[in-house]
């Protein structure tokens, strides 16, 4: 997966964080807002990387991207957040070409995931991909790998039951929740913000409750409008915020601010309140512990409660990676044949080369030479000869590096 920037080679990497090492707290730290996100991909062209994608979720944070040291892409992360050089190196995971693809598989696929099975990874990928071809980084090797990662998604999800069953950290927040509260139906839900685990959660209530006291905040109530529409639940003004806490019994809280949006000021009420933060960031302050008509939950200890789900889906975790093998394979098969075309390009513009003097020698040497019937031929001959080297180089028994060296000395090709 080598490729060359002027005389410097420049290897495949992934550097990253996840849930495995680093706490929630950290994970906040490195985390890549679509703001940050933006300044690191121009950070990138300027230093003039060709190709890179971030992603970042509530579970992690990495980067993808061709260049000679790992070390350029960790500056690009640490530069575009909160987060130390030091701090990234004591929790990171860094892996090079065929590891960097093979970690990129089973991301996307699920394998990797705090939850088995839960593919909410994949869609960030896409928008990731979209972002960096909109600036211009997107080259062919990451987009057709990204593409093909999508792919295997997708045959997981239809020929597999590795994401079977309601076991997601939204599932388990309501699971928590009904657990953790008695008669949840008469109970005040606030949930303040709009993230995607977040609306999720509020799906799950409504399907495996029968409250009719939700409401939602946002900092945009247009927004807020348009999620309340789809569930049916109450929307009420940023300004409300305080007054609709001091009535809630449970608060969820999934906004996507960088700083905690909760702290014990603004908690004025009394009576038990349930506080569920299921952001990253946190966007609840540890000081509201120190109330004591407070119980604060963070998605990192929601991630912990697993069912009997967890257990099926781990049966299908051999399918799942055997269909990984047979997209991968295909992947670098591509590649293979992406790293000869070149050579083959030149050596047919080279024998055509050849073929064009030698009908120009005989054209002058031949009366009645018929032109039309010689191109006819030559190209023919030229056609079936570039076909069998490339077979050759397709060839698993044969060394590809070895034969192109040797197709490009023979025929002195400059590729």
């Amino acid at each position: 997966m080598e490729q060359h920037k002027g005389d410097k080679k420049i290897s495949f990497y992934v550097i990253g964080i996840s849930y495995k090492k680093a706490d929630a707290k950290l994970r906040g730290d490195f985390s890549l807002s679509p703001t940050k996100k933006a300044a690191l991909l121009d950070q990138a062209k300027t230093k003039g990387i060709k190709s890179i994608v971030a992603t970042s979720t509530c579970n992690r944070t990495e980067i993808y991207g061709f260049v000679q040291h790992p070390s350029e892409l960790i500056h690009l992360l640490c530069e575009n957040t909160s987060g130390s050089a030091k701090a990234f190196e004591s929790v990171a995971y860094i892996l090079k070409d065929d590891d960097a693809v093979e970690h990129m598989f089973r991301v996307g696929a699920g394998l990797d995931s705090q939850i088995l099975g839960d593919f909410e990874i994949i869609s960030q990928l896409k928008s990731s991909a979209r972002v960096s071809k909109k600036y211009n980084l997107l080259d062919a090797f990451l987009e057709r790998l990204i593409n093909s990662v999508i792919q295997a998604s997708k045959r997981i999800k239809t020929e597999t039951k590795l994401s079977s069953g309601a076991t997601s950290v939204s599932f388990a927040s309501v699971q928590y929740i009904l657990n953790s509260i008695e008669d949840v139906n008469s109970k005040n839900i606030l949930l303040f913000g709009t993230g995607k685990i977040g609306r999720n959660t509020c799906e799950n209530l409504i399907k495996h409750t029968k409250n009719e006291h939700i409401t939602l905040i946002n900092r945009t109530r247009e927004r807020a409008e348009k999620i309340a529409g789809k569930f049916k639940v109450l929307v009420k003004d940023y300004s409300q915020l305080h007054e609709e806490i001091d009535k809630a019994d449970i608060l969820i809280v999934a906004t996507g601010a960088q700083n905690p949006t909760i702290d014990k000021q603004i908690i004025q009420n009394q009576k038990a309140l349930l506080i569920l933060d299921l952001s990253i960031p946190k966007n609840v302050d540890e000081n509201v512990n120190s109330l004591p008509n407070v119980t604060l939950t963070h998605l990192d200890e929601l991630s912990n409660i697993t069912d009997k789900t967890l257990a099926k889906r781990k049966k299908f975790v051999p399918v799942a990676e055997a269909i990984i093998e047979d997209i991968k394979s295909e992947f670098l098969a591509w590649l293979e044949h992406r790293k000869f075309a070149p050579t083959i390009k030149a050596l047919k513009a080279k024998l055509n080369v050849f073929a064009e003097a030698e009908i120009e020698t005989q054209r002058k040497k031949l009366e009645n030479f018929n032109q039309s019937q010689a191109d006819l031929l030559s190209t023919q001959i030229v056609q079936k000869i570039t076909n069998h080297f490339a077979h050759h180089l397709k060839d698993e028994n044969n060394s590809s590096e070895t034969s192109l060296e040797l197709i490009q000395k023979i025929f002195q090709l400059d590729t």
